[in-house]
């Protein structure tokens, strides 16, 4: 039964040591964070590069959020994409038709510099753009997060 024991142990030791590895390697492609008000949402890409190669994720749908008029928006992203350099692109309730561009602080992993009546139409999406010049040139990430403001 000893060995046994010994043996159960140098398992538990071993898939202790295989569940560290990697552990600061992501499983995917990043998300970003938006929060309006009390809502906290995490926003999957829907293109992204990978090891070199441009992703696109047909499958993944942006959220679409109800706000309330005035409501603050703080976007965040993460460390390498901050690193990256990123923007957030307003459009229509389409997301055909750019409206605007917003330029975030060079090495920001957040932004709050607007809110949700800064947009014409009560129906928008704001995009975070990653940077272009990834391993991927000119293709870069991109997550989109509708809004439909009440009145």
């Amino acid at each position: 039964m000893g060995a046994v024991r010994r043996a159960g142990a140098g398992a538990l030791v071993l898939l202790a040591v295989l569940a560290g590895c990697g552990e600061d390697e992501p499983e995917g492609p990043p998300s970003v964070q938006v929060t309006v008000g009390p809502q906290d949402v995490s926003v999957e890409p829907v293109q992204y590069c990978v090891d070199g190669e441009g992703q696109r994720y047909t499958s993944v749908q942006p959220p679409i959020i109800e706000v309330s008029p005035d409501a603050p928006i703080a976007l965040s992203v993460p460390d390498a994409v901050a690193e990256r350099g990123w923007s957030v692109q307003v459009f229509d309730d389409q997301l055909e038709e750019q409206i605007g561009e917003v330029e975030v602080e060079a090495g920001a992993t957040s932004f709050e510099g607007i809110n949700t009546s800064d947009v014409v139409p009560a129906a928008f999406y704001l995009v975070v753009v990653e940077a272009k010049g990834t391993d991927c040139g000119e293709f870069s990430g991109a997550w989109p997060i509708g809004f439909i403001r009440a009145g």
